[in-house]
């Protein structure tokens, strides 16, 4: 049974750290940005260098295939992003991708050939972080999203997304969506802490929370902080602050649902002031829609009852996601075959496997994250947990292969 080199990715992991790496041993390396460019040339540099064929499509995403026996069989599909948040950590999304490379060196080392093409895919800006949506490059191979209104997205400084793929070359001539896949694994850090408090080594994911996206305006009355009597005030602040433990009581109502407030803006955001606007963004998920339908309602029963004039816009949402059962399966069994501990979870971050899957075949797999921590400087996973995700990802992807 062949498996992967662990001190080898453990070795890609500490040196692709480089591409945006922070003082305090972190990344930040947005999507399309000069960092960007050179982690892509890094990876498509690699994998030509294994015997991989590189495509690149209009969206900028790559695919790197190895090739099998049978070139009448769509590829097998692996992989994630190499993007990340500002000052975010160095496992998420590029263990995806680095594991699939690994993978590659280690079917060529032990001479196995398996029936099917093995791919590699780095998806474009599955962060969102510099442009929205999130999950952009997967989004727009599955027709989720068009290409032309995602090209014409502009970050703050007003650069579309054209210009930006143009800038670090990677805007490719294959056409978005070109290849269809056998299935699609892509490995994961959990970036939450169910794993690790249950001390249990893999996650078998079966599916992917769905979302639903909020902005909330709040008019009041701006007024002098000394002169304004209390009851008199016209306070958006307060009501916004009601709208924030209301989100939170929600979520609490219906388990295993979450909401948060993420953003807030204040006007005019002056200590002597009354505020007279504010202006929230709210995120709420949940594994079902009819869960996501309860809380939606109750949001908006809360919001009407604190102040009708109140305006709230439902403004994006991504439903519920349930992975393949036979992928879901082939994950379990390989978990189970190399001894490792697992456990079923669904995942509460987004991932470009949520577009994959009304495509082909998906599942995902996840090891366990250092205190629940992603998207920040401090995410952590042990060297050993990766190599057990990537040995579970390589012979899910040898199961798939024989089926």
């Amino acid at each position: 049974m062949p498996a992967i080199n662990g001190d080898r990715l453990w070795a890609d992991i500490v040196s692709t750290a480089r591409f945006g790496g922070t003082d305090r041993g972190g990344v930040t390396r947005l999507t399309l940005t000069e960092e960007d460019r050179q982690v892509r040339d890094w990876f498509v540099a690699e994998c030509r260098s294994l015997g991989c064929a590189i495509e690149i499509d209009r969206i900028g995403n790559i695919f790197a295939t190895y090739p099998g026996e049978d070139p009448s069989l769509p590829p097998i599909a692996v992989g994630s992003h190499l993007d990340t948040q500002p000052q975010g950590g160095r496992f998420d999304g590029i263990l995806g991708v680095l594991a699939g490379v690994e993978l590659i060196r280690t079917l060529k080392e032990s001479g196995t050939v398996l029936r099917h093409a093995l791919t590699v895919v780095n998806w474009t800006n599955e962060e969102g972080s510099r442009f929205s949506p999130a999950m952009m490059g997967s989004g727009v191979f599955t027709g989720a999203s068009r290409l032309e209104a995602i090209e014409a997205l502009i970050d703050r400084d007003g650069k579309t997304v054209l210009a930006a793929l143009e800038a670090i070359g990677y805007r490719g001539e294959t056409a978005v969506g070109h290849v269809g896949f056998t299935a699609y694994v892509e490995l994961h850090i959990e970036q939450g802490p169910l794993l690790e408090a249950a001390a249990t080594e893999i996650g078998i994911v079966t599916g992917v929370q769905g979302v639903r996206w909020f902005d909330v305006t709040i008019a009041g009355t701006e007024a002098h902080a000394g002169s304004t009597p209390m009851a008199q005030r016209d306070d958006a602040l307060v009501a916004a602050s009601q709208i924030v433990l209301a989100v939170r009581d929600i979520a609490r109502r219906h388990p295993p649902g979450v909401g948060t407030t993420g953003f807030a803006a204040i006007g005019p955001n002056s200590r002597n002031v009354v505020p007279g606007s504010v202006q929230l963004q709210i995120d709420m998920r949940h594994p079902s829609e009819a869960g996501l339908d309860q809380m939606q309602a109750a949001l908006e029963q809360a919001i009407g009852a604190i102040d009708a004039r109140i305006a709230l816009s439902h403004i994006w949402s991504k439903q519920p996601v349930k992975f393949d059962p036979g992928i879901v399966d082939s994950v379990r069994t390989s978990a189970a075959a190399l001894g490792y501990s697992a456990t079923e979870v669904v995942s509460g971050a987004g991932h470009d496997a949520a577009h994959i899957a009304g495509n082909c075949p998906t599942a995902m797999i996840f090891v366990p994250s250092k205190d629940g921590l992603s998207h920040n400087e401090a995410e952590y996973s042990s060297p050993e947990e990766c190599a057990r995700g990537a040995d579970v990802l390589l012979q899910t992807v040898l199961q798939i292969d024989l089926k």
